[in-house]
Order: structure tokens, then C-alpha cells, then sequence
């Protein structure tokens, strides 16, 4: 019953039910994030919930908050805007690993850089799914795509690793497996004041899945719960241990200063050395 009530009260009436494959792990990541938004005690006319293009960015048209379904890697350049034009609101920003990390990846960089106070939920399935499962930024090496059939030679970015190094104030990893994690962790993340990512690990079983024989979903979701380690647990691995493993929670928390804060102190600056 308790699903049931926060689907009449986030999402959009005669939306569903929704277009993602059966077994696409989507649908328990867009659970978890109306669940922390619930735990937030937030009103839904004060959220701004910002897509780009793909597959999980489809869940924007799902949701009842103020959406804005916006152009492919741009979603961070949207939410940007949002934020600074109304600084009081809660922004968060729904994408994808070819989203964010390849065609958006600049501007993931530069928002991180800029510890603009956004929560990025970024679904990280380890390929294109929605366009013929292509490889991605965060597609494992040797792993097999419609662009590498024979496996792809890149090797992934460590996308918690690279945001902390731009300047994000948060980054964290959790998986569809790990649900109530996942909506800890995406709890954490909104109240974080400042740059904030969480990497959920989803599961593709048609684009991805079939091409690498990883099984049906239950398998792949199996798969999650045997590879994942929690954050502490998994430091304490050698690296031929670490090697078929992924850490989940909090991989990084500091306190920098916020983008908006400081901005509008250079407003007020302005407007008391302009005379206005």
C-alpha cells in the first residue's frame, strides 16, 4: 500500500505503466529516489527533477515535480541554470552513463568543479540502451557491445573517483540490488549541501546483458549482490581481490562553499560598489 500512495502522490497521472524492458532495473531506482524524496518531508512544488536523453532520463516524464526533459548531455547545464535562478529550490538531476559520463562529461566536470548544490542520480547500466547498446564511459573492458563486438579495449572511469577529483562534496555507489541503500544513500545526497553524486548500479538485461551472456535480471541482480562490498570493507582488499569487486555507500564527503551562496554574495558585492 505504501508504494501505492507515493505513486499517486509523485507520479503523473496515466503514465504508467512505463516503457523501460521487463527486468530493466529503472524502475527500482526511480522507487528508490520517490522514496528519499518522501523521507525529505520536501513539497513537490519546490523540486525540479531535470533529465537528459536515454533510458532513465525517460523517468522525468513519469514524475509530478517540475521536470524538465532536456537535450542529450545537457541536463547538467539545465539543472545549472534552475539552481542559480532559484537558489531555494531542490534540483536533482536524473541521467545516464552515456549521458553524464560521455556526451555530458564536461559539464559533469565543470558542475563538480563548481560544487553547484545539485544531487545527481546518475543510472549506471554500462551502455547505450536506448540506441542499440553501444559502449559507454563506464562500460566494462572487454565487455561486448553493438560498437565492440568483440569486446571494447577502453578501459571505464571511476565515476565517484572522477567527480571527487573535479570537486565534488559527494559521491556515492549503491545498486537496484541494494535498495534501501540506494535510498539512504540518495537521501544523503539531497541533504548534502553541495555537488552531490550517487552512482546507482543498474542492470540492463536486453542491450547489454544478452550481448555479454550475464543471464536474465534476477541473474544480473544476483550478480550485484555477490560483486558489491560496502566502502570500508572494500579498502581493506588487496587489488586482486578489489579486481571483480565494487565498493558501495559513501565514497566521499567534505564541506567546501556552495556555488549559489557565493554567487550571490558577488551580487551583493556588485550592487554595493555599483551604488545600486
Amino acid at each position: 500500500m505504501f508504494m501505492e500512495q507515493l505513486i499517486e502522490k509523485y507520479f503523473r497521472p496515466g503514465r504508467l505503466p512505463h516503457i523501460w524492458c521487463p527486468g530493466c532495473a529503472n524502475g527500482i531506482i526511480t522507487g528508490a529516489l520517490v522514496k528519499a524524496i518522501y523521507r525529505t518531508g520536501l513539497d513537490k512544488d519546490n523540486i525540479a527533477v531535470v533529465s537528459g536523453i536515454g533510458c532513465s532520463s525517460r523517468a522525468s516524464g513519469y514524475l509530478d515535480f517540475n521536470t524538465v526533459h532536456s537535450a542529450h548531455g545537457r541536463a547538467l547545464p539545465f539543472a545549472t541554470g534552475i539552481k542559480l535562478a532559484a537558489p531555494q529550490m531542490t534540483v536533482i538531476v536524473i541521467t545516464g552513463d552515456g549521458d553524464a559520463a560521455a556526451i555530458g562529461g564536461n559539464h559533469f566536470i565543470h558542475a563538480a568543479r563548481r560544487n553547484i548544490d545539485l544531487t545527481v542520480l546518475l543510472y549506471n547500466n554500462n551502455t547505450y540502451g536506448m540506441t542499440g547498446g553501444q559502449y559507454s564511459p563506464l562500460t566494462p573492458t572487454n565487455s561486448k557491445a553493438s560498437t565492440a563486438p568483440y569486446g571494447t579495449v577502453d578501459r571505464p572511469f571511476d565515476l565517484a573517483a572522477l567527480a571527487r577529483g573535479a570537486g565534488a562534496t559527494f559521491a556515492a555507489r549503491g545498486s537496484a540490488f541494494h535498495a534501501p541503500m540506494l535510498v539512504d544513500l540518495i537521501l544523503s545526497g539531497i541533504r548534502h549541501k553541495g555537488f552531490s553524486l550517487v552512482e546507482a548500479v543498474a542492470s540492463c538485461p536486453i542491450s547489454y546483458g544478452r550481448q555479454n551472456k550475464l543471464g536474465d535480471a534476477p541473474a544480473m541482480l544476483k550478480w550485484q549482490r555477490d560483486h558489491a562490498v560496502p566502502a570500508a570493507a572494500y579498502e581493506k582488499l588487496n587489488d586482486e581481490q578489489k579486481a571483480d569487486k565494487f565498493p558501495i555507500g559513501v565514497l566521499h564527503q567534505a564541506d567546501a562553499p556552495e556555488y549559489t551562496e557565493e554567487y550571490a554574495k558577488i551580487i551583493a558585492r556588485a550592487r554595493k560598489e555599483g551604488g545600486h
